[in-house]
């Protein structure tokens, strides 16, 4: 059994993959160690590499805008990481066998935490985490219960950066992610 800051220190420390040899940081994850609510994005950014935390650029000011419409705060009531820990060259997809080097960490975090509600931000993670095949412009918003574990597909706030007309359906799942939240986790929102 390992604790959180041993995952975290061992994870700074991983040369499993390629990703390793141009990272500036490791972007373990933000967040209430706590929470019931954790939000799985598919790897660092750029700017998330220079300073260590998950969306933080343009995508993450987004989603803390999306996040602050229905009272959740990534220092507060909820977690935030990715499938892979390193950045990808030139922000490409994480490959196959860089997901499988890293998913190890996130089955351990994901363990310690023990959320109720598993939010996918993009493609990838979903594709990764819900189902192979999910068409994520049709299935975002939608509820899966998977092993007790309730997962919400969302598009990804860099998708919503580029194609404005997708808002609309991002904040409506949102609000639908807040009712679930009431429903199976309302202590998220105590305090």
């Amino acid at each position: 059994m390992t604790d959180f800051h041993d995952l975290e220190s061992k994870c700074k420390g991983c040369t499993a993959c390629r990703l390793c040899e141009k990272r500036k940081n490791v972007v373990f994850g933000v967040g209430n160690p706590k929470a019931r609510v954790m939000f799985i994005g598919e790897g660092p950014g750029e700017q998330e590499d220079i300073q260590g935390e998950p969306f933080v650029g343009r995508a993450g000011q987004l989603l803390d805008k999306l996040l602050y419409a229905v009272d959740l705060d990534r220092r507060k009531n909820i977690y935030i990481t990715n499938i892979v820990k390193c950045r990808p060259p030139q922000n490409r997809d994480p490959q196959e066998d860089e997901q499988e080097s890293c998913i190890g960490y996130l089955r351990e975090q994901t363990r310690i935490i023990r959320p109720k509600i598993i939010v996918t931000l993009g493609r990838i993670a979903g594709m990764r985490l819900i189902k192979p095949d999910l068409r994520i412009t049709r299935e975002h918003g939608t509820l899966i219960e998977k092993k007790g574990v309730w997962m919400m597909p969302m598009l990804h706030p860099a998708a919503i950066l580029r194609n404005q007309s997708q808002m609309e359906g991002a904040l409506n799942d949102f609000l639908i992610l807040r009712e679930k939240i009431k429903e199976v986790c309302p202590e998220t929102y105590e305090n």
